[in-house]
């Protein structure tokens, strides 16, 4: 009976080792789980052009085989596929560029059909047959703003209407693309775009164009006619005391390990350069994106009671002991009324960002919509929260001299399609109703 015992234990341990080990082959081995498939974007047309990148991944056994085909008419095209001659190959990652007059395609519904196959016993296979439109026709613009008077600086507006729905559509101004925002005008579907001309801006060798591309990546533009007005801008200088270093370097601190030590001078230098540049593109990050809606209704408040200070375009060089240690394009409105005066929002909007912000201080951005937005800088209270739903006039908060000013007063700066323009222009109700209400208005 002993004996016995002991042969019925060795054949349960050998049936354990086998169940085990035969299980541990069909979990690895014999896996029945499919490779998965992600295409980087949606996929709805292909123009002349098209890049389409897709994404490969088996996490158990590991990748086989992958193909990419297209499917028209009946008849298929392989235009990718790969094999993967030993195991490990758990993802990769596919960007084809496809030409549909290289594999002459017609105009008209086709089909992209993308296949893996695993590793495993089963050969498990994951087929995705994606439905497309070939369309080699570029949008057509038609532009209903014809007239543009824009001044250096300033801010222009223009509505457009295209052929078909465009998936990227904006104004490019030389190098810097403004998106446009889709509106109903007159009942009509129509693209509305905000955008600014720079300071220096000459039409001399500038570009300002429309531009609109569809789903298939077919692209067209048009060139926008423009008068540009004559602006011109101020130079002023500014006397640096001791006194005003001194505080500068001290209420900046912490500097970066590489300005530990340095004097007062040498970290105003680094603010007024380094510090600047990073503050602008933040600035401009924030304002990158926008709700779609306009928020904003009729003329944009200016501070009560305020004096101009600093206007929008000053050239600045700054002296210190009779020598020029730097310079600045000053991209707002300086005003001053009482210490710690209130702040109101100067139209309908959402807060988008609120804290300290380098040169500017405690500062608030506001949201208006289709890419408008106001900056509030060197405040000593901020009294609203991200997020923050806005009526025009609402208190925001108080005044200060946080940040890189010499006294208590408001920096007041207007941002379109990502870039400064000149607030006074917002200001003024005549500008509004002849640049942007009546002209979207007569469309």
């Amino acid at each position: 009976m002993r004996y016995f015992k002991g042969y019925f234990l060795v054949l349960v341990g050998l049936a354990a080792a086998l169940f085990s080990g035969g299980w541990l082959f069909f979990t690895t081995v014999g896996e029945r789980e499919n490779p998965a498939i992600k295409f980087a974007e949606d996929l709805i047309a292909i123009g002349h052009q098209k890049t389409i990148n897709i994404h490969f991944s088996d996490l158990q056994s590991g990748l086989r085989q992958v193909s990419v085909a297209i499917v028209q008419d009946n008849k298929s095209q392989v235009v990718a596929s790969q094999a993967f001659p030993q195991k490990g190959i758990q993802q990769k990652a596919i960007s084809l560029t496809v030409s549909p007059a290289a594999l002459k395609l017609h105009d008209g519904p086709a089909v992209v059909s993308v296949t893996a196959v695993d590793y495993s016993l089963f050969k498990n296979e994951t087929v995705i047959n994606r439905p497309v439109t070939i369309d080699r026709t570029a949008p057509q613009i038609y532009l209903l703003t014809p007239t543009n008077n824009i001044n250096p600086g300033g801010c222009g507006v223009i509505a457009y209407r295209t052929s078909k729905p465009a998936a990227m559509s904006g104004v490019m101004v030389n190098k810097n693309f403004v998106p446009a925002y889709p509106a109903m005008i007159n009942s009509k579907p129509t693209y509305v775009a905000y955008f600014a001309l720079p300071i220096g801006f000459r039409e001399a060798g500038a570009s300002l164009r429309v531009l609109a591309r569809d789903g298939g990546d077919n692209e067209a533009s048009i060139a926008v006619p423009m008068l540009l007005r004559n602006k011109k801008f101020r130079n002023d200088k500014m006397n640096l005391t001791d006194g005003f270093l001194n505080r500068i370097a001290a209420d900046f601190q912490p500097m970066p390990p590489e300005m530990q030590g340095r004097s007062p001078l040498e970290i105003f230098t680094y603010i007024n350069a380094t510090l600047r540049l990073a503050n602008e593109a933040t600035i401009r990050e924030a304002c990158r994106q926008s709700v779609p809606q306009q928020l904003w209704e009729g003329t944009f408040l200016r501070m009560k009671n305020a004096s101009p200070m600093a206007q929008f375009g000053d050239q600045r060089t700054y002296l210190y002991d009779k020598k020029a240690i730097g310079s600045s394009v000053h991209l707002g409105v300086d005003l001053a009324s009482t210490a710690n005066a209130p702040v109101e929002a100067s139209n309908n909007g959402i807060v988008k960002f609120t804290g300290n912000l380098g040169l500017y201080g405690n500062a608030i951005i506001v949201d208006h919509g289709q890419g408008i937005f106001s900056v509030y800088g060197h405040m000593s209270e901020i009294g609203v929260k991200l997020g923050q739903h806005l009526k025009k006039g609402d208190i925001m908060g108080k005044t200060g001299r946080t940040g890189f000013a010499m006294g208590d007063h408001l920096h007041f700066s207007i941002v379109a399609g990502g870039q400064f323009v000149n607030p006074v222009e917002w200001w003024d109700s005549h500008w509004i109703a002849d640049n942007v209400t009546k002209k979207l208005a007569e469309l």
